[in-house]
C-alpha cells in the first residue's frame, strides 16, 4: 500500500491510495499514521481489505498531502557518507584524502524539519548562502527493538519514502557538526506517501535520482551504499531501543551541490525533484 496524511475541508487524516488517483480514508481504524504504524501488522490487514472493498474514495487532487508522518516523536537518524562517491567528494571538498568510514556515521535531523512534498524551502540569506540538496531514501520502523540481529532487521520495517535532506554547508563547517546545518525549518521534504514494506521486495534494488530546475545532478541506486540496511539497523540498535515510527534515512549519493566544481548551491526559485 501507499499511505498518506492529508487534509481535506474536514481536517487531517490518515489514507491510501487505491490507484493513482483516488484516496480511501483509514479514520476509522487510526488518528493518524504513528497510531496505524503502531498497530502491527493486524492493523494493516484491516487497512488493506479497506482498500480493497467498495468503500467511498475521493479524489486525490481534491486534497492537500502532508508529509506521511507530519510531526515524528523523535529527531529523523541520518547516515552520512553512505556511498561510496559521496564519501569521496565529501572529503574531497574539506581539502582532505578520500577515504571511506570504517563504521556508520550517525547524526539527526530536528522533528521540526519535516515537511511536504512541493512545499517551498526557505532560503534566507541572513542564516546560509549554502543551502544544499541531499536525496535520499528513508525507511520507517515498524516493530520496535534492540539489539536487532542483521538477519531479523528487514522484519522491523514498516515501509519506505523518499526524503531530501536539505543541509546548510557553510553551517556544517562553521559548528564543526552536522546538527545545525541540517535542522533548520522545513529543510526535510518527505513523502508524497510511505510505500510498505511488502511492495518492496529489493529496496537495494531501487533508483535514486535528483534534478534541479531540470538538471539530473543526482543518479545511483539503493544497492551502491557502504553499509546496507539491515548493517545499519544492526549496529544502530545496539544499546538502543528503536520505537515504531521512528524515521531512518540512508545517506546520498554522489553530485549534491557541495562537491562540484566549482560548489554549486541552490538559489532562490531553484526547483528540486526527488524521486
Amino acid at each position: 500500500m501507499r499511505l498518506i496524511t492529508y487534509r481535506d475541508y474536514a481536517g487531517v487524516h490518515v489514507g491510501a491510495l487505491r490507484d493513482d488517483s483516488t484516496i480511501v480514508a483509514l479514520d476509522e481504524l487510526a488518528p493518524s499514521m504513528l497510531a496505524l504504524i503502531e498497530g502491527g501488522e493486524a492493523l494493516l490487514e484491516q487497512a488493506r481489505a479497506i482498500v480493497a472493498s467498495d468503500a467511498d474514495g475521493q479524489p486525490l487532487d481534491g486534497v492537500i498531502l502532508l508529509a506521511p508522518i507530519p510531526r515524528p516523536r523523535q529527531d529523523i537518524i541520518c547516515l552520512g557518507m553512505n556511498y561510496v562517491e559521496h564519501a569521496y567528494e565529501s572529503m574531497r571538498a574539506k581539502g582532505l584524502e578520500p577515504s571511506l568510514p570504517p563504521h556508520p556515521v550517525f547524526f539527526t535531523k530536528a522533528a521540526t524539519t519535516v515537511c511536504a512534498n512541493g512545499d517551498t524551502i526557505p532560503l534566507d540569506p541572513n542564516v546560509t548562502k549554502e543551502l544544499d540538496y541531499e536525496v535520499e531514501l528513508a525507511f520507517v520502523i515498524g516493530k520496535g527493538g534492540k539489539n536487532i540481529a542483521k538477519g531479523d532487521a528487514m522484519g522491523h520495517i514498516f515501509g519506505y519514502t523518499i526524503l531530501n535532506d536539505i543541509s546548510a554547508r557553510d553551517l556544517q563547517n562553521r559548528h564543526q557538526q552536522f546538527y545545525k546545518g541540517k535542522s533548520l525549518d522545513r529543510s526535510c521534504p518527505m513523502g508524497p506517501w510511505i510505500v510498505t514494506a511488502d511492495e518492496i521486495a529489493d529496496p537495494a534494488a531501487l533508483g535514486l535520482r535528483l534534478r534541479l530546475n531540470g538538471e539530473t545532478r543526482q543518479d545511483s541506486t539503493v544497492g551502491d551504499l557502504i553499509f546496507d540496511i539491515p548493517t545499519t539497523l544492526e549496529v544502530l540498535s545496539r544499546g538502543q531501543t528503536l520505537e515504531p515510527g521512528a524515521i531512518i534515512t540512508t545517506g546520498t549519493p554522489s553530485g549534491v551541490g557541495m562537491g562540484l566544481k566549482p560548489p554549486r548551491y541552490m538559489q532562490a526559485g531553484d526547483v528540486m525533484e526527488a524521486e
